[in-house]
């Protein structure tokens, strides 16, 4: 059984030092507290057991070293995979129609945008979007229509103007 109190007397007196032994093993301040953090949640899951191992924190350390390991790992191999793969392709500029379609986005209401978004970016029927919104088919066709609408007074200059998904992302 876990016990919140000798747990946050434990964090109490060790969350210093291990902040900096996370430091010390990451390098780098972000990674250390995300490393400490971790491995405070798992002593807590397992404070039931942890309370009574001879050396809590000695155990913290080891948690903390194995993750750093670990996320070294990762970060070695994902830099392999990178080096093999080269450089990703350029992007140009967005065109000027994409920008001004963004623009006029966001000044269509949220629930109006999502709804365009989801049927013409993901190609969702009404109905589709009605169960993942979890709305009736009739809000999302007045969503529709009115997004439709308000887009179009916006862009009065842009009729008929298609674009890819990339594009707008």
């Amino acid at each position: 059984m876990r016990d919140a109190q000798s747990f946050d007397e434990f964090y109490r007196s060790t969350s210093r030092r291990m902040a900096r032994y996370g430091y010390a093993v990451a390098g780098d301040h972000g990674e250390a507290q995300d490393l400490v953090q971790e491995a405070y949640t798992r002593a807590w899951r397992h404070w039931g057991r942890l309370s009574a191992h001879p050396a809590p924190e000695a155990w913290l350390r080891l948690v903390v070293t194995r993750l750093a390991t670990d996320r070294w790992r990762r970060l070695r191999t994902l830099r392999g995979a990178l080096r093999l793969a080269g450089p990703p392709p350029t992007v140009g500029p967005p065109s000027e129609d994409s920008v001004l379609l963004l623009q006029a986005l966001r000044q269509v209401p949220a629930n109006q945008r999502q709804a365009l978004a989801l049927h013409y970016l993901f190609d969702k029927s009404v109905d589709e979007i009605a169960t993942e919104v979890g709305v009736p088919v009739g809000t999302v066709k007045s969503w529709l229509s009115r997004g439709r609408s308000r887009l179009a007074a916006l862009l009065p200059d842009l009729a008929n103007v298609e674009l890819e998904a990339t594009d707008v992302a």
